[in-house]
């Protein structure tokens, strides 16, 4: 079968037992970047072999992967942090496995959202996970479409457009929903900025140093009010 298991998406301690056990026992690991993997299982004495499984390879590997399940191979399948499947490879080889009728169990655990979300205080019994935005297609037709979304929106961004993505915000939502940007979640450092786009914007660019790692992106729902905090102000 095919194990899809989460990995920590910061502190190396949130694996789970059942997690570590999985890990220690199947026969392969099929791993986004295999150097990531690695220092992971060194942590908790594992030693499964690894294999690379990414973006730029599962088309060509996927067959193979199936192959190896039918002739009995039990596989587990991990991203650099958080759940497989999620903003990271994972979906087209668990698709293939339910059309080769190959068992497929996914252990819960990490997800970088799920905590940025409820720690943001915007409303969550209602919300629209985006994930990345594309970089430059069709971007602005994406953002068109989440400004008619009444409920808190999530996205993930990379340091390199968090400046441009809180100026896309400020141009397609406007300022009166407020924005939380937050970073290292689950590491020592993790932090919530919160205010309007151009507070966050203006803060960032004045603090560079902060813009470091992906960050989740959330906008609170709409009418959902002013946050508590004073715009930019950390957690």
């Amino acid at each position: 079968m095919l194990y899809i298991v989460p990995t920590p998406i910061g502190n190396l301690g949130d694996i789970t037992h059942r997690a570590q056990e999985v890990l220690s026992t199947v026969d392969l690991i099929l791993a986004e970047d295999t150097r990531v993997t690695q220092r992971l299982l060194a942590k908790y004495e594992i030693h499964t072999p690894l294999r690379p499984y990414h973006a730029h390879n599962e088309h060509q590997t996927t067959a193979n992967v199936i192959q190896l399940l039918t002739e009995g191979k039990t596989i587990a399948l991990v991203s650099d942090a958080g759940t497989p499947g999620i903003s990271d490879p994972g979906f087209m080889l668990v698709r293939a496995c339910r059309e080769a009728e190959q068992e497929v169990v996914v252990l819960p655990g990490p997800t970088a959202f799920v905590p940025a979300l409820v720690g943001s205080g915007f409303p969550c019994d209602r919300f629209f996970f985006e994930g990345f935005l594309p970089h430059k297609k069709g971007r602005q037709t994406r953002w068109k479409y989440l400004a008619t979304i009444p409920h808190t929106l999530v996205l993930y961004e990379s340091p390199y457009r968090l400046i441009k993505c809180l100026e896309e915000i400020k141009t397609f939502i406007g300022e009166v929903r407020k924005v939380c940007v937050v970073r290292e979640i689950s590491k020592i450092h993790e932090q919530y900025h919160f205010g309007s786009a151009s507070d966050l914007r203006a803060w960032f660019e004045k603090h560079p140093e902060k813009v470091k790692g992906e960050m989740v992106v959330i906008i609170s729902a709409e009418g959902s009010g002013k946050h508590s905090q004073e715009d930019g102000e950390d957690e």
